[in-house]
């Protein structure tokens, strides 16, 4: 559609606010990906995820790193390939129609396009606590991929899936800021309202300053993301620095956010009919899915510093 990142880390944080249960998020995460691919077969998938057509990343291995060729599924073959192994951690893939698979071959990391439905295709399901979302991990037994589906070729898929990374990392970023702001909002309606002691639970200062500090958290992480939206669409050479403080700042609000608002609203917030559970199980998944806070802090340390010394 045009939209530049900055746009799209707005919609992610009003999915997260909504804790809505859509394949948007894995969708644009592909999109990401695709986009910094050239050719045809890109292309296309391009104007088909404009239409409405949901896809999801599969090539992340059984430890979840998806760096350079860390990918459990192989590539055979020239031209027409044949794709073998295991895809782990892939979003939302009940809910699409379309695989953007990362394989490795011996010409490095490649991208391909495979129908969820395809033959050889095993979609083995995952018990996860996001309610919100689904999540698997996909088994590729001889899957037979024509040129005509190979979106990168070459180490291309590497270079498009490190290119895209820093905006990846901001969506989720934009996710769990939304998600953080939903707590807070339904926090002080509930310690506004709830009495206990002859006052509100908004009187009194043990409740009032962690709120006001859950606040302060969220404003402090959705400056980060828009700050790193802005360097991806203006500043590239400092995207993946600000992403990382991004992602970072974000799984701190995810935690401390979804903590504060169980304990403020008592027993009832740790029951099935308070929606506090969709989102705290929304946000613990986001935290991990690409790195807690503590990884991409070391991951920062290491760009702004260089390797730690062993």
């Amino acid at each position: 559609m045009g939209m530049n990142l900055t746009a799209l880390a707005a919609l992610a944080e009003e999915v997260g606010r909504a804790a809505l249960p859509s394949p948007f998020i894995a969708t644009v995460n592909a999109t990401l990906v695709v986009r910094e691919c050239d050719g045809a077969v890109a292309e296309q998938l391009l104007g088909e995820i404009a239409e409405g057509k949901a896809m999801t990343l599969a090539g992340i291995n059984k430890l979840g790193s998806w760096k350079s060729s860390d990918t459990d599924v192989t590539a055979k073959g020239n031209g027409d390939v044949v794709l073998n192994g295991t895809a782990y951690f892939v979003q939302d893939v009940a809910k699409s129609e379309t695989l953007i698979v990362r394989a490795k071959s011996s010409k490095g990391v490649g991208l391909y396009t495979v129908a969820v439905d395809a033959d050889g295709v095993n979609i083995v399901a995952d018990s996860i606590i996001d309610l919100t979302r689904d999540q698997a991990h996909i088994q590729f037994n001889n899957v037979k991929v024509s040129s005509a589906q190979v979106i990168a070729s070459g180490n291309g898929g590497a270079e498009a899936m490190d290119k895209a990374e820093p905006a990846i990392l901001t969506v989720v970023a934009a996710d769990m800021v939304g998600a953080g702001e939903w707590q807070l909002q339904t926090t002080v309606e509930y310690v506004n309202t709830r009495e206990q002691f002859g006052h509100t639970l908004g009187y009194f200062q043990a409740v009032k300053h962690p709120v006001v500090n859950m606040m302060i958290m969220i404003d402090q992480a959705k400056s980060l993301v828009y700050n790193a939206a802005c360097a991806i669409d203006d500043e590239p050479e400092s995207a993946m620095k600000f992403a990382r403080m991004a992602n970072a700042m974000g799984s701190d609000v995810a935690s401390f956010c979804s903590n504060r608002a169980i304990q403020f609203h008592g027993g009832i917030g740790f029951t099935w009919e308070c929606y506090l559970h969709l989102y705290t199980k929304r946000q613990k998944h986001n935290q991990v899915m690409y790195g807690d806070s503590k990884y991409q802090r070391a991951k920062l340390a290491e760009l702004l510093m260089g390797p730690v010394a062993a």
